[in-house]
C-alpha cells in the first residue's frame, strides 16, 4: 500500500542523491508571437538564453485563464475537476466553479516539501476564494498553508506594479517603496526571490529548493517606466496587421513554426490598422510600445533570478520551466483603454473617451504611469498571437490555448534550440516533475484520499525530441468557449462572447451550448487551425463532440459556461461577505474590495464619527485605485466625495461651506437612482444632520473597481482615486477618526 504523507514526514522516501533543484517562472497574458525568441519584436534575453542552453517547446497549452491554468500547473489536475472552470473572484455554487482547489487535490509543492524541498512562490496566486484575502484569514487556502513555505506577492487577480496590495506568508505588508521614489512590482519580486536564495544557501546549503516565480505581467495594467516603453518607439508605427506579417515570416525563418503554416485571418470583429483613424493611431501605437516594455522588463527580473541562482552555484543542477504566458495575450483592453477593469464590468466606452480622460493626464507619456490602468488594442493581443485565431478568454482556438515553454537542466538536458512538437499541457508539469524525482504521488496527503492526477510526464521527450507525444487527450473550456483534443485533431466551439467586444453579446440571456457550431482541424496537417474541416468530416466532428462530452462529465465541466453564471447573469451574486453592517476603527487599512462594503454598487451609508482639526485635510475613506474607485476626503476644510468610473468618467461633488471644527458626524448616503447593473447613483453628504453636498453620479460599477485595490480608512494607500490629492498620496487625514459605520440600505 502507498505510504501516507505522515508516514512520509517520520521517515521521509529518500530522494536521488542529484535531485534538481526546481524553478518555475510564470508569464502572465503573454502570446505566443511576442517575443524575438518567437519571432515578434520584444527582447527577451533571459527567455531566449534558457531556450538556446535547453529545449524549447511550442506546443505547450494552458486553459485560456489566468487561475484555472495555474491551478492546473500547480497540482497536475484539470481546472474544472479542482473548482477553477472560473476565477476566483466570479465562483458560484456549482462543482466545476467553486474557486477553491479541494484538499483531495494537494499542489505539487506540499508534496515536495514533504519529500524534503524547501518551497517558495512569489508573484502572482489568485487561488485563494476572494473572501478569505483578509488579513484574518482563513488561512488555509493561502500559499504558505498548502505546500509553500514561503510566499511574498498578491492574492488576487491582477494588481497594480507601482501600488500593489501585497502578503508576505499570512501577514498583509505595504510596498517597500512608493512608486515616486523607483518602485516596482517585478523588481521587488526578483528581489525578495533573490533575498529567500541568500537565506537558503545561508541556512540550508544542502537542501533543494522548489521555487514558482509567477510575474503579473503582462497582465493589465501595464506599468512600467517610460524608459522602457521609449525602447520601442516607432517599433509598431505600421499597425497590427504589418506587424503579424513580419512575426509569421520570422517565426517560419526560426524554425518555431513550420513553413507550410498559415497566416489565419482577422476576426471580423476586430478592425483593420488601416481602418483606425489617424488621429487616433498614436494612442494604440503608444499602447504597445508601453506593452512591449513591460514585456521586457519582467524578462530582465527573470534574469537576475537566473543569475543569482546561478552565481550561488546552483545553476548546474537547476531544473528550469519558463513559461511565456499562462494563457494567450489579453484582448480585455478591448478598443484601446486607460483603464481595463472597464471590460470586466461590460460598461461600453468610446476611444474618444479614453483619449480625451488621457490629455487631461498629461497626454501619450502617462501610459504606463501611476495615474492610469492602460492596457493594448485587441488586435495588439491578436498580433501577440500570431500565427493563431484565439488569444486570452478563448479556449476553443490556440493562441488562447497554445504557448511557448523553455526547459533547461545543464546536467541532465543537452542544449538543443529546436522546438519540440509533442502536444502537452500546464497539468503535465507536475507528473513531469514527479517522474524526474521517482515519486509516486501520494494516495493520500494530511489523511485526505486523493484525486487522480489528471497530467502526462513529458519527461520522457528530454533526451527524445522525436518521441511519439504521449498525452492523446485533453479538453479545454473556459465561459462556453471550449475546445478537445485527441491524437493530433481538435474539435473547436467559439463560444458565446467574443472577449475583445464591449458589453454583453446580444442574445446572451437565451444562449445555449447546443446551439453552437462547432469546426474541426486536423493539427498534424494545419498548424494554426486555418482550414475548417467540419463540413465535409460531420462524423469526425459527432465523435469528437462525444469525446468532449465525456470528458466534461469527468471533469465537472457540466453545466458548460457555468462560469458566465455571476458575470453576465447575476453580477449581483458576485462573491461578498455576508454581512450587511461594518464599524471601522480609523486605523483600519487594506481591505481587498471583495472582502469590503460593496460601497460603489449597492445602497449604503456611511457614518464617520471623527474629530475635525482647526484646518483640515486629508482622506476619509477610498476604495479602489486609480483605475476606478470612490473616495471620500477633505481638500482645505471643504468636504469632498469622487466616483471615479475607471478614469473616463468622474463625478466630483465639493461642499459650499467648510467642515467644522471639533467633534462631528459626517455622513454619506449612496442610492441608486435606477436600481440596474452600472445603473446612476444619487450622493447625499451631510455633517452633524445638515445637508452639504449632493449629486448623481451616472454610471456606476457593476461588479468591482479593482481585482487586488481596497478599502483604506484615513488615508489612501493604493492607486489615488481622486487626482486631487494625486501628489499628496497617501494624503492622511490630519484628525482622529472614532468610527465608521457602514450600513446597507438597500
Amino acid at each position: 500500500m502507498q505510504e501516507s504523507v505522515y508516514a512520509q514526514r517520520v521517515q521521509p522516501r529518500r530522494l536521488p542523491d542529484d535531485a534538481p533543484n526546481i524553478l518555475i517562472v510564470l508569464i502572465d497574458d503573454a502570446g505566443p508571437g511576442l517575443p524575438s525568441t518567437f519571432g515578434g519584436e520584444v527582447r527577451t534575453d533571459t527567455l531566449t538564453r534558457i531556450h538556446d542552453q535547453g529545449i524549447g517547446y511550442n506546443r505547450f497549452h494552458t486553459t485560456a485563464m489566468c487561475s484555472p491554468t495555474r491551478a492546473s500547473l500547480l497540482t497536475g489536475r484539470n481546472h474544472h475537476r479542482i473548482g477553477n472552470g472560473q476565477i476566483a473572484e466570479l465562483a458560484n455554487d456549482w462543482d466545476g466553479y467553486s474557486g477553491q482547489i479541494p484538499k483531495s487535490s494537494a499542489l505539487g509543492a506540499e508534496v515536495l516539501r514533504n519529500y524534503g524541498y524547501s518551497t517558495a512562490a512569489w508573484g502572482k496566486w489568485h487561488n485563494t476564494p476572494a473572501i478569505e484575502t483578509t488579513p484574518a484569514g482563513p488561512f488555509d487556502n493561502w500559499p504558505s498553508e498548502i505546500g509553500f513555505e514561503y510566499f511574498y506577492g498578491f492574492l488576487a487577480g491582477e494588481a497594480s506594479q507601482w501600488e500593489p496590495n501585497l502578503v508576505r506568508n499570512t501577514t498583509s505588508v505595504l510596498p517597500p517603496r512608493r512608486p515616486e521614489e523607483g518602485y516596482h512590482l517585478s523588481e521587488d519580486l526578483a528581489d525578495d526571490a533573490i533575498g529567500w536564495l541568500h537565506r537558503h544557501k545561508a541556512f540550508e546549503p544542502d537542501k533543494p529548493f522548489f521555487m514558482y516565480w509567477a510575474s503579473g505581467c503582462l497582465h493589465g495594467p501595464h506599468h512600467v517606466m517610460k524608459e522602457w516603453a521609449d525602447k520601442y518607439a516607432g517599433k509598431f508605427d505600421d499597425g497590427w496587421d504589418a506587424y503579424r506579417e513580419r512575426v509569421h515570416a520570422r517565426a517560419k525563418e526560426l524554425g518555431w513554426i513550420p513553413q507550410d503554416t498559415e497566416l489565419t485571418a482577422r476576426h471580423p470583429d476586430l478592425p483593420a490598422w488601416d481602418e483606425i483613424p489617424e488621429d487616433e493611431k498614436p494612442f494604440q501605437r503608444r499602447l504597445m510600445e508601453v506593452a512591449a516594455g513591460y514585456a521586457e522588463h519582467v524578462d530582465v527580473q527573470v534574469g537576475r533570478l537566473i543569475d543569482e541562482v546561478e552565481r550561488l552555484g546552483y545553476g548546474d543542477n537547476t531544473l528550469v520551466f519558463y513559461i511565456w504566458g499562462d494563457n494567450g495575450s489579453s484582448g480585455e483592453g478591448q478598443n484601446g483603454t486607460v483603464s481595463e477593469l472597464l471590460s470586466q464590468n461590460g460598461i461600453p466606452s468610446t476611444v474618444d473617451m479614453h483619449i480625451k480622460a488621457l490629455n487631461e493626464l498629461g497626454g501619450l507619456d502617462v501610459l504606463g504611469s501611476p495615474k492610469v490602468d492602460n492596457q493594448y488594442h485587441a488586435a495588439w493581443a491578436w498580433a501577440g498571437s500570431t500565427p493563431y485565431k484565439g488569444l486570452k478568454l478563448l479556449a476553443s482556438h490556440l493562441g488562447g490555448t497554445r504557448n511557448p515553454m523553455a526547459v533547461r537542466w545543464p546536467a541532465k538536458i543537452k542544449p538543443d534550440a529546436t522546438p519540440w512538437t509533442q502536444f502537452h499541457h500546464c497539468n503535465d508539469v507536475v507528473p513531469t516533475i514527479y517522474e524526474i524525482l521517482g515519486i509516486t504521488p501520494p494516495r493520500v496527503v494530511h489523511g485526505i484520499p486523493q484525486d487522480p492526477i489528471d497530467g502526462v510526464s513529458f519527461a520522457y521527450t528530454f533526451d527524445n525530441p522525436d518521441a511519439a507525444g504521449r498525452l492523446l487527450t485533453q479538453y479545454f473550456e473556459i465561459m462556453g468557449s471550449r475546445a478537445i483534443y485527441h491524437d493530433g485533431w481538435m474539435a473547436s466551439a467559439f463560444g458565446p462572447r467574443v472577449p475583445w467586444v464591449q458589453g454583453m453579446p446580444p442574445g446572451i440571456a437565451d444562449w445555449t451550448p447546443d446551439q453552437d457550431t462547432w469546426e474541426l482541424y486536423n493539427l498534424d496537417q494545419d498548424w494554426s487551425q486555418a482550414n475548417d474541416l467540419a463540413a465535409t468530416m460531420p462524423d469526425k466532428v459527432a465523435q469528437m463532440k462525444e469525446t468532449f462530452s465525456i470528458e466534461a462529465a469527468k471533469n465537472s465541466v457540466y453545466p458548460v459556461g457555468g462560469g458566465l453564471w455571476v458575470l453576465v447573469y447575476h453580477p449581483e451574486l458576485r462573491v461578498s461577505t455576508p454581512y450587511r453592517e461594518w464599524n471601522l476603527a480609523g486605523d483600519i487599512i487594506r481591505m481587498p474590495e471583495f472582502c469590503a462594503p460593496a460601497l460603489g454598487n449597492r445602497g449604503n451609508l456611511v457614518t464617520i464619527d471623527l474629530d475635525i482639526p482647526a484646518d483640515p485635510n486629508g482622506v476619509l475613506y477610498a476604495l479602489g485605485g486609480a483605475g476606478g474607485g470612490l473616495t471620500c476626503y477633505v481638500d482645505d476644510g471643504f468636504l469632498c466625495f469622487e466616483y471615479n468610473t475607471f478614469i473616463v468618467m468622474r463625478t466630483k461633488i465639493r461642499s459650499d461651506n467648510k467642515l467644522p471644527s471639533g467633534r462631528a458626524k459626517i455622513q454619506v448616503s449612496t442610492e441608486y437612482a435606477e436600481a440596474k447593473p452600472a445603473g446612476p447613483l444619487n450622493i447625499t453628504m451631510t455633517v452633524n444632520g445638515e445637508e452639504f453636498a449632493q449629486g448623481n453620479v451616472p454610471v456606476s460599477a457593476p461588479l468591482a473597481f479593482s481585482a487586488n485595490d481596497c478599502l483604506d480608512i484615513g488615508l489612501c494607500l493604493g492607486g489615488s482615486v481622486s487626482l486631487d490629492y494625486y501628489d499628496k498620496a497617501p494624503f492622511p487625514f490630519n484628525g482622529d477618526i472614532h468610527n465608521v459605520n457602514v450600513r446597507y440600505t438597500s
